[in-house]
């Protein structure tokens, strides 16, 4: 049974920063995408950013430059370092993976980002 364990969300002033980071726990997994999606309330849950195995990337264009999206293999774990940060990126933040074979999807349980001063 794949698991999702995501931390490092709070609450940050306007033009902070912030550490998303997002490991998968179990075994028998490979793991194809892992991306980050939001939620703010009453709206629908959107892409922020993911990453390919291999390393390439994809943001939605009002995070570009300011977020960075990056991954370890070795330790089945993503990472979203978010800079600059504005009071509309505050949401739930969602962490996502694909994997392989077949396996389907895993969602995380979510953490809060707030930005507010």
């Amino acid at each position: 049974q794949v698991q999702l364990v995501e931390s490092g969300g709070g609450l940050v002033q306007p033009g902070g920063s912030l550490r998303l980071s997002c490991a998968a726990t179990g075994k028998g997994f490979s793991i194809n995408t892992m991306g980050w999606y939001r939620q703010a309330p009453g709206k629908q849950r959107d892409l922020v950013a993911v990453i390919s195995r291999g390393g390439t990337t994809n943001y939605a264009d009002s995070v570009k430059g300011r977020f960075t999206i990056s991954r370890d293999n070795a330790k089945n774990t993503v990472y979203l370092q978010m800079n600059s940060l504005k009071s509309e990126d505050t949401a739930i933040y969602y962490c996502n993976i694909n994997l392989y074979y077949g396996s389907g999807s895993r969602w995380g349980q979510g953490t809060q980002v707030t930005v507010s001063s």
